[in-house]
């Protein structure tokens, strides 16, 4: 049986792609590994930028796999060190992950692509939460789509489980790029390349800023910031980029980023 998981590191870009056939589906197993893949992405200093993204042309990822619920994958079982998907549970991931969506984002995949920063979609890309139709409840969709598109779409989404095409995601906003089906990985890389070349520092303490204060009051958050109680912040205000951006301001050049 081939590997379910397929990887490429490319500079400071790491792929990972899905690869179960017919739906790009996920198990346990298949989970936890993903949670180790984007672990070791988390925390290697070399690694800057991650692309996830489902094999095939019909599938970015269908979600749970019923298959191996019905032959004993408890649905409250162990996925490892990231959640489901070893994204969305995945602690303190302070780098960009862009998902190329590359076909039928459902339930769990879509979860999965809610837990990345930039959603890149082919043409033929759909979207949907169907759980309701299995008697269960989308429960990390349930948390995060309302806050990131309309409360009625969301809603609307997760009681009916009706599908989106790629038009109304996008419409909707949580769909950042459409393209067709042969340049969404091309893309995905361009947008990777663009995003390494940046200043890491500044990325992880955007999003640490982003996710903390999606909890928070506007002025406790900022507070925060100011105070230098975010790592991240207290990191970056501390760091040679800080100084290094202000001198190629100054100095009409760009500049070059090392992460310390």
């Amino acid at each position: 049986m081939s590997d379910p998981i397929r990887t490429r590191r490319d500079g400071g870009v790491l792929e990972v792609v899905l690869d179960r056939p017919k739906a790009n589906a996920i198990d346990l197993a298949t989970s936890r590994a993903l949670g180790l893949i984007f672990r070791d992405f988390r925390d290697d200093p070399e690694l800057r930028v991650a692309i996830v993204s489902g094999a095939g042309e019909k599938f970015f990822c269908a979600g749970w796999d019923l298959k191996a619920a019905a032959s004993g994958d408890a649905v409250d079982g162990d996925y490892g060190v990231g959640g489901f998907g070893g994204l969305q549970e995945l602690r303190d991931l302070n780098k960009p992950v862009i998902a190329a969506v590359n076909g039928i984002c459902c339930g769990g995949g879509l979860e999965i692509a809610l837990s990345t920063d930039l959603i890149i979609a082919a043409e033929h890309a759909s979207f949907a939460l169907p759980e309701i139709r299995s008697g269960t409840v989308a429960d990390a969709a349930s948390i995060k789509l309302p806050k990131r598109i309309p409360y009625h779409i969301a809603m609307d989404m997760l009681l009916t489980g009706r599908w989106l095409d790629v038009h109304e995601a996008h419409r909707w906003g949580f769909v950042n790029e459409i393209l067709p089906a042969d340049r969404v990985m091309e893309r995905a890389w361009e947008l990777a390349r663009l995003l390494e070349s940046g200043p890491p520092l500044v990325y992880a303490a955007i999003k640490e800023i982003v996710r903390e204060a999606e909890g928070s009051t506007f002025q406790t958050a900022m507070n925060k910031v100011t105070k230098r109680q975010f790592a991240t912040v207290d990191r970056l205000y501390s760091s040679e980029d800080q100084l290094e951006g202000a001198r190629a301001f100054a100095e009409k050049r760009s500049p070059i980023w090392k992460g310390q």
